[in-house]
């Protein structure tokens, strides 16, 4: 009986740090005590640890335990450690050898009974022991594909403690047990969606083709019924597949927030569509304990929908301008700074006026100051980081009738534009750090090399002059103007290129 150590990883964001997990026996009265700041879930290990090495044959030393997580400075969080305090402890006592368990990293929440439950941010963790050198790891048997993501980690599932002990060498029968599986969970990308089902709104459905090419983000104005958020749902259906550093960051956040990844890392973009009753912390982040990603982060390399904008409130929709802005959400906290990615696709969606009868026709029962008040939610801050702000209208009875003689765009053809228009982007932006039109600074874009002719941009100088738009706005009209170029095949923008992005930025004014 002794010291003996094994290693664990705590989560921070999705950057990981290694945690050394000490077990030492002593001579003083019978008791397990956790040291090094765990949190109020990790400190009810000590319980689930006794209950499930007793329910294994393997009953903890009667003397006392302390179990030390090092370093100690770094607050702890969740349960995902209860796997190595188990066989630290186990180790001192002798049950299996010091050396085994020293030589594999542990991740993993006991069950009372002695089984391993499947546990949140399993892939991030992996990558992170993978980071930091560590070569073999002991997860959940529920885990074990998630973790085999990774490249060059040699991944070993265990369904129970008892197997864990029996790996690393304890003299004990094998018995069968149940794995315990995360729960499935549908994609929230329906992918049976189609553009094709759109009936009219051809202005919106070309808005839907620059922006899926450029990256850039959306506002939807328009009565209930028009369209705003079928459009919206067939957006992430246009944009290409994951490459394979964004397919790892999106599958990395969908493990930390719970969800089940599967055998495959995610290679479709996501999206995420909150209720307007959403949090400011729920949006892009936080807890009371261990920090997890809100909805901003897990749309990443997707689509945002917040339909019924001005419904959220004040502080949830200016929560989101900083991360438009640097696409990095930073969560500060006491001891600890969490920091999630948040490049995703902003698209709003909004009725005219409360009841969202106003401009169709139909009586609107909103005074003039009640419909100022409606939209007035939507601080102008936040709209002019929006690139493209566009009027919805209702699809007439002509537009119907002339909609079953076909010729509307399919998504497939539509995402084959999209792809080609990337491409061009990528090509023209290869010597800079970004590869989207949306990323491109408004100093290179009013450089030298990408410098349009006044002629081409006298209508947007116009703009600009009259205070219709902002500096920050023409930026992002010229952004709108080379994701228009690069979907229609000509090599720079034109006068009705400008005109055309400056209608897609003020087309709700029109």
């Amino acid at each position: 009986m002794g010291l003996a150590r094994t290693r664990s990883v705590a989560l921070i964001g999705l950057a990981g740090s290694i945690v050394e997990v000490e077990a030492d026996i002593s001579s003083q009265l019978p008791g397990l005590r956790l040291i090094g700041l765990p949190d109020a879930a990790l400190a009810e290990a000590a319980e689930r640890v006794r209950a499930a090495a007793k329910n294994s044959g393997c009953a903890l030393n009667p003397h006392k335990l302390t179990v030390n997580l090092s370093p100690a400075a770094l607050r702890k969080h969740g349960s995902g450690f209860d796997l190595a305090i188990a066989l630290a402890c186990l180790a001192a006592d002798g049950v299996v050898p010091a050396e085994s368990v020293g030589a594999v990293l542990h991740i993993g929440e006991l069950a009372l009974d002695g089984r391993l439950r499947p546990t949140p941010g399993m892939l991030p963790a992996v990558i992170a022991a993978a980071r930091w050198g560590y070569r073999t790891v002991m997860v959940p048997a529920g885990n074990s594909d998630e973790a085999a993501l990774v490249p060059g980690i040699r991944v070993i599932g265990v369904a129970s403690l008892r197997d864990a002990l029996i790996w690393h060498g304890a003299r004990l029968e094998p018995i069968a047990v149940d794995v315990l599986t995360a729960p499935a969970e549908e994609d929230s990308v329906d992918e049976s969606l189609d553009l094709i089902d759109v009936v009219g709104n051809d202005e919106a459905i070309l808005a839907l083709q620059v922006a899926a090419a450029g990256g850039h983000h959306v506002f939807m104005l328009g009565p209930p019924g028009a369209g705003k958020t079928m459009l919206a749902a067939r957006l992430p259906g246009l944009l290409p597949d994951l490459g394979p550093a964004a397919s790892l960051e999106v599958s990395s956040l969908r493990s930390l927030s719970g969800r089940p990844v599967g055998r495959s890392l995610i290679t479709r973009p996501p999206l995420e569509a909150p209720h307007h009753t959403i949090t400011a912390a729920a949006m892009v982040g936080g807890g009371s304990g261990q920090i997890r990603p809100g909805a901003a982060a897990r749309a990443s390399h997707g689509v945002l929908f917040l339909d019924e904008a001005p419904e959220f409130a004040a502080a949830v929709l200016d929560a989101l301008r900083q991360p438009l802005e640097s696409g990095r959400i930073s969560i500060h906290r006491a001891n600890a700074v969490a920091h999630f990615p948040a490049r995703f696709q902003l698209v709003l969606a909004a009725n005219p006026c409360p009841c969202g009868q106003y401009g169709t026709g139909d009586d609107c029962s909103c005074a003039p100051n009640s419909r100022r008040r409606y939209l007035a939610r939507l601080s102008g801050p936040l709209l002019d980081r929006i690139d493209i702000q566009l009027a919805v209208k209702r699809v007439s009875a002509a537009e119907l009738r002339l909609s079953a003689d076909g010729g509307r765009l399919s998504s497939a053809v539509a995402r084959e534009r999209v792809l080609a228009a990337r491409a061009a982007a990528a090509e023209r932006l290869k010597d800079t750090p970004w590869t989207l039109n949306s990323e491109a600074t408004g100093p290179w874009l009013r450089g030298r090399q990408t410098r349009l002719a006044g002629s081409v941009t006298a209508l947007l100088d116009r703009a600009l002059e009259r205070g219709g738009i902002t500096m920050r706005g023409y930026d992002r009209v010229l952004r709108v103007a080379w994701s228009i170029a690069d979907l229609t095949g000509v090599s720079r923008p034109g006068a009705d290129e400008v005109g055309q992005a400056l209608y897609l930025r003020k087309g709700m004014a029109s």
